[in-house]
């Protein structure tokens, strides 16, 4: 398994703490915006599809990487690949898209780019996972649904 991989010891790094919530933010007769950190919660156990760890563990996707505008409806995030020519970008990218679709109400428009100067494929990665015909068309693919099923699913 491992002559298949293209990273085989990635760096590990520290995971963040779990988020404390407030009594305003368990008080549902207040609308609390969403924050970068909430959206870092929803993504930051995305599984590698490469390694049995999480977006995190592997410095991939970051909070300080993560802008939401509430007031405009935009949650843009940017991750950075474990190496410059990882060609599981486009996978790692739709993972977390996918995972913000599901988790988002649907007034968000989500934009997921690859950190820049990161990539050696930087811009087509980008242009693939902006383009909406593109990434519907992969989420019709069921052998690929299958695998960001992966990404997405509990560590047990």
């Amino acid at each position: 398994m491992s002559e298949n991989l293209e990273n085989i010891n990635p760096k590990l790094y520290k995971k963040l703490d779990d988020r404390e919530i407030t009594v305003e933010e368990q008080d549902e007769d207040v609308a609390d915006e969403f924050d970068a950190r909430e959206i870092f919660d929803i993504i930051r156990n995305i599984n590698d599809p490469e390694h049995p760890l999480t977006l995190e563990e592997l410095n991939v996707v970051e909070q300080n990487l993560i802008e939401v505008d509430d007031k405009r409806n935009r949650v843009d995030v940017k991750f950075t690949p474990t190496i410059p020519h990882c060609s599981m970008a486009t996978l790692i990218g739709l993972s977390i898209r996918v995972q913000l679709l599901r988790a988002l109400p649907s007034r968000f428009k989500v934009s997921v780019e690859i950190a820049p100067g990161t990539h050696i494929s930087e811009a087509a990665v980008n242009k693939q996972l902006a383009d909406k015909e593109r990434v519907a068309a992969a989420l019709e693919n069921s052998m690929l649904l299958g695998v960001i099923n992966q990404c997405l699913a509990p560590k047990d």
